[in-house]
């Protein structure tokens, strides 16, 4: 299992957490959850309690074997192989247990997936650049989070619930999902934030664009730079 923790992936190991995380993720009988991460199967059987259909992926082809062998048994459960955020499953509950080291995928993943509201495990120190306030410590994936998604702090969930341990606590997070951000949208937001540092005239400069304002980013709510983002796409 240690070999897991380079990889940032941690699985966990409390029964009880498990069945709070998805009593949390609000399942009906009309729902399909997408989960991202079966891992050692923890949070899998418990979503398909209540669930129409549960699609569970796992990129680790050992975890995935073992899955099968175990799990093959439950109706209402597809297990599949590979990248989770490649795939083109439709789903309307999304669960994971998301690795430190996907996390910003996910995030810019979800904000352009269609799907109605879900849960994700996310290490405190990301669960911190979502939801800041503070314009400072404000990241690119935190005004795409925003943007998107209705993000609420459920539960912190201590570190030594997790095998391997990892570093830091980490954070139960619910999402509901208020609009959809196209591709190019992600991308220029995280490339305006690279420019950070600059004037917002500048950062038009670097899009071949022009502007007025020598406003900067900080001065800006989360809305404010997606409107910029937006107007610097605009054909």
């Amino acid at each position: 299992m240690t070999k897991r923790k380079s990889l940032g992936q941690h699985f966990l190991n409390s029964a009880r957490i498990a069945r709070d995380i998805v009593n949390n993720a609000e399942i009906s009988q009309d729902d399909t959850v997408y989960e991202v991460g079966t891992g050692l199967g923890v949070l899998t059987p418990l979503l398909c309690e209540n669930s129409k259909r549960v699609i569970s992926i796992d990129a680790d082809k050992k975890l995935f074997e073992s899955a099968q062998s175990n799990l093959s048994h439950i109706k209402n459960l597809t297990l599949q192989f590979g990248d989770g955020f490649k795939k083109n499953n439709k789903f309307s509950v999304f669960v994971s247990n998301l690795p430190y080291s996907k996390s910003r995928l996910a995030v810019e993943w979800l904000a352009q997936t269609p799907f109605s509201h879900g849960v994700i495990t996310v290490q405190q120190e990301f669960a911190q650049k979502l939801l800041s306030a503070n314009a400072p410590e404000r990241r690119a994936v935190g005004v795409i989070a925003n943007h998107t998604l209705e993000i609420t702090k459920i539960f912190e969930i201590g570190r030594k619930n997790f095998d391997p341990i990892p570093s830091v606590d980490s954070v139960l997070l619910k999402i509901r999902k208020k609009t959809n951000a196209e591709k190019t949208l992600v991308q220029t937001i995280n490339r305006i934030f690279s420019y950070r540092r600059k004037t917002i005239r500048n950062i038009f400069k670097q899009f071949g664009r022009e502007t007025t304002t020598d406003r900067r980013l900080d001065d800006l709510t989360n809305e404010e730079i997606v409107d910029l983002a937006r107007e610097i796409i605009k054909e």
